[in-house]
Order: structure tokens, then sequence, then C-alpha cells
């Protein structure tokens, strides 16, 4: 178990405490996540490793409200989400979470300034507020001058950094990524670990990330192993 004596401050993002989940199978539960404790601190990157088949992605998904645990809490800067209705979770994951996965999941009939917009867009936002943050996002990721292009018209290192400029629209208090890498190849790739770093670095902005990339694990401030339903801190 880890973090069990952490004290809560004003710089922990995300707090998950006796974290469990299994899935029914023929020969009875299947017990991915064994009651996994986490901490997240404010501008930082935190790296999950693990084989195939260990429950990343699971439990990516339980922190990001996409799943629910069978046991455990989840604080998202103190506020309880393993409490909350799923109307009340929607809109928490609209306004304080962003999520990049291993595939862009642009809308292909749409330009990227107009797929930066959309979550912005379905939170209420004003079209004339969210085109100019979607603007605002795109120069952060250095595609300035690529919002009008649709995702056939981009390379998939350039979609890639539109579908990071969509999870930062909303400015959330936590990015959630998923193998964002996973897809590229190891120049784009290499592009998109260093603009991570750069959003962190520069914009205290605080992401959990899923990986096999031993590059991207590298740039990390922590990075931990899930291993038989637990973490371990990776040496």
């Amino acid at each position: 178990m880890l973090d069990n004596k952490t004290v809560t401050t004003d710089q922990d993002v995300l707090i998950a405490r006796g974290i469990r989940k299994s899935y029914p199978t023929p020969r009875g539960q299947l017990e991915i996540l064994q009651g996994v404790d986490l901490t997240v601190k404010r501008g930082t990157i935190l790296a999950i490793l693990g084989a195939s088949g260990a429950g990343k992605s699971t439990l990516l998904n339980i922190l990001g409200t996409l799943d629910t645990p069978d046991a455990g809490t989840i604080e998202v800067r103190g506020w309880r989400v393993d409490q909350r209705r799923e109307a009340e979770l929607a809109r928490f994951r609209a306004r304080r979470l962003g999520f990049v996965f291993q595939f862009h999941h642009l809308l292909p009939e749409f330009s990227a300034e107009e797929n930066v917009m959309m979550p912005l867009l379905i939170a209420g936002t004003p079209a004339s507020s969210a085109r100019a943050r979607a603007r605002d996002v795109l120069a952060a990721v250095g595609l300035h001058e690529r919002g009008e292009h649709r995702p056939s018209e981009l390379s998939g290192g350039e979609a890639q950094r539109v579908a990071v400029a969509r999870a930062l629209a909303g400015e959330p208090e936590l990015v959630l990524a998923d193998e964002p890498s996973g897809n590229l190849d190891a120049q784009s790739a290499a592009g998109l670990h260093e603009l991570l770093a750069s959003l962190r670095s520069g914009g205290h902005q605080t992401f959990v990330v899923v990986t096999h990339n031993d590059r991207l694990a590298a740039i990390a401030d922590r990075v931990l192993t899930l291993e038989s339903g637990r973490l371990h801190e990776t040496a």
C-alpha cells in the first residue's frame, strides 16, 4: 500500500484510498484492484506502469469517474467523487477533468479549433469565449497555425496535440492520459512527451499517465507499477 500516512494539503489534487474492483468470471470473481492507495500532487506527472491486463486502464477509468469501484474513496480537491450521482459526475468531468486516449478521437468533420471548442460548448461556454480559449490552447501546444485544418490534414503527432489541447481547454484540475503516445512514431512520441513536460513545468498542469513507454515514464515526477492489484514504487 502507498500513501497511508500522507497528510492532505492544498497541493493534493487527487487522493484515492482503498480502491477495489473485481469482475465476475465463470470461475468466480477476478480481483483487478485490491486496495489501491494514491495521492497526486499539483503540477506533477505521475506515470503508472504495469503488464497488459494488470488493471491500469481500469484504475484510470475509476479515477476519472468513467467506472465505479467496488470499494474505496476518491477525492479531487476535497470533493468526494465516489458519493455523487451520475448527473453530478458528468458536470464534474466536463469542468474539472481532462482526458487523453491512445487514439485522438477527433471528430473528422470539424476543424482542430472546433474539436477543441466542443467540450466547452457542451459545458455551456459562449461560442466566442470557447473559440478564444481554443486558439489559446492550440497555441500552447504549438499548433496556432493549424486551427482550421481537419484531422485528416494533420499528422499523427499533430492530431494527438489537438487531443491534448482539447483536454486542457476547460482548465482542468487533472488530466488523465491512457497511453497517449502509444500510436505515435518515435519522433512524434518524443515531441508529445516534451509537450507534457512543458505543460507540467510552465503551466503547473497535473497529469496521471498510464503508459508502457519508458521514455514517457522517464519525464514523470513519480513512477508507480501496478502489480497484483496494488501500486508499488518503481525504482
